[in-house]
């Protein structure tokens, strides 16, 4: 109840993209999981086919941030949101209706594309509308992601019972309802000239901030180990139990936690020192949660790593995002994002690399403690970049929060 009485305290244009983003994660895990079992079962494909068919997707997503972050800027969040969802709508509608190579590959590249443009919009116009109230705005929109990608994965389940294709309309659909809601309550505005000659100045500005390059870079940790939740933790809880669903109590544990601990903690923060402190320390609480796997082998090790890993997000990821718009100007706060999505995507991608050579060198030279230790360096390493960054004073200066008046 908490988190729906805090929803309602910030501007419709905001609760929209909260209830945007529950529903994405929910459309996005109904499909995505289940694609690579599609492609090579039902449709025969080969296994070097299935990973460029998900290779096109992941790379017109991540390579493509920076365009969905200039176009924010230039056009403005709320047509790029808009045309993003449409586009999700499109892709997932042929990965259901389409068998051959071309049509899926087209699949790819539109429900990559459309991700590359809502991702940084959306978080972009989040951050413009939520005013001194983005770290609160960012909690909440963390517990609808989290939320979301729990119900996805359960609802796809259930729908492939009755066939892929069910699954991939029904994401498609979820997606085509985002875009008409969008249309017709999420209010337009003004677009500000970012004063520059164009998008390559726009890029050129963003680039020449060496603080901001720095903390991406130093935000590797973050996005690597995040992606664990999909990769080890549900592999070490397969392990434990010898159960194929256990993967999914780690998502339960997370979301649970989640929903009862995200907005407590982000508003117990704000107040108490800078954000980057906190920052780092997310980060090292990240790092901390693979000790436990790696010290005991077992369901208990695993969940334990699984909430300290979640109460790890939950310190770090608001003041992230809230961190982010202040490295530049206002009007580049969507290029900012987008470039923000590059970095650490090519720098997480390769820290993914790391922890699945560590996977297989573990499990060969008898090492099942290696990528946990791997992971654990992950996150300690970038909580001592945020914390040098801190020390060096190359990171933003703290806004003061402003008092809000009672209703009262």
């Amino acid at each position: 109840m908490k988190t729906w009485r805090e929803m309602r305290r910030f501007p419709l244009a905001v609760q929209l993209l909260l209830v945007n983003q529950l529903g994405v994660n929910t459309g996005f895990y109904l499909l995505i999981p289940y694609l690579a079992t599609h492609l090579g079962e039902n449709l025969g494909m080969s296994a070097a086919v299935v990973g460029i068919v998900l290779g096109v997707r992941n790379l017109s997503q991540q390579g493509l941030f920076i365009i969905g972050g200039s176009a924010s800027d230039r056009l403005g969040a709320r047509g790029v949101i808009i045309a993003g969802c449409a586009l999700r709508t499109v892709g997932f509608a042929l990965f259901a209706l389409g068998d051959g190579l071309a049509v899926l590959l087209a699949a790819s590249v539109l429900s990559g594309l459309a991700g590359a443009l809502f991702n940084p919009a959306v978080r972009a116009y989040l951050a413009q509308e939520s005013g001194e109230r983005k770290a609160e705005a960012f909690a909440l929109f963390n517990v609808f992601a989290t939320t979301g990608a729990l119900i996805g994965p359960l609802l796809g389940s259930a729908l492939l019972l009755v066939d892929f294709r069910t699954s991939a309309l029904t994401a498609a659909g979820i997606f085509a309802v985002l875009t008409v809601a969008q249309a017709l309550v999420l209010p337009a505005r003004k677009v500000e000239p970012s004063g520059n000659s164009g998008v390559l100045a726009d890029w050129r500005e963003v680039l020449g901030n060496k603080a901001f390059l720095a903390f991406a870079l130093a935000m590797v940790g973050m996005f690597t180990l995040e992606n664990q939740l999909y990769l080890l933790l549900p592999d070490g809880a397969r392990e434990a139990t010898g159960w194929d669903g256990a993967a999914g109590i780690v998502f339960l544990v997370g979301t649970v936690a989640n929903l009862a601990l995200q907005l407590r903690i982000t508003r117990s923060l704000k107040s108490r020192g800078d954000r980057a402190r906190w920052i780092a320390l997310g980060l090292a609480v990240m790092g901390l949660a693979f000790l436990p796997p790696a010290l005991s082998a077992g369901v208990v090790p695993v969940l334990a790593g699984t909430l300290l890993l979640y109460l790890g997000i939950m310190i770090a990821s608001p003041f992230v995002m809230e961190l982010i718009p202040r490295f530049g100007r206002p009007e580049l706060t969507g290029t900012y994002f987008g470039i923000f999505y590059v970095v650490s995507g090519v720098a997480a991608a390769l820290g993914n690399t790391a922890v699945g050579w560590s996977m297989d060198a573990g499990e060969h030279g008898g090492h099942a403690w290696l990528p946990w230790v791997c992971c654990a360096l992950f996150g300690l390493a970038s909580a001592g970049g945020v914390a040098w960054l801190r020390r060096r004073g190359a990171l933003p200066a703290q806004v003061e929060p402003v008092r809000e008046r009672s209703n009262a």
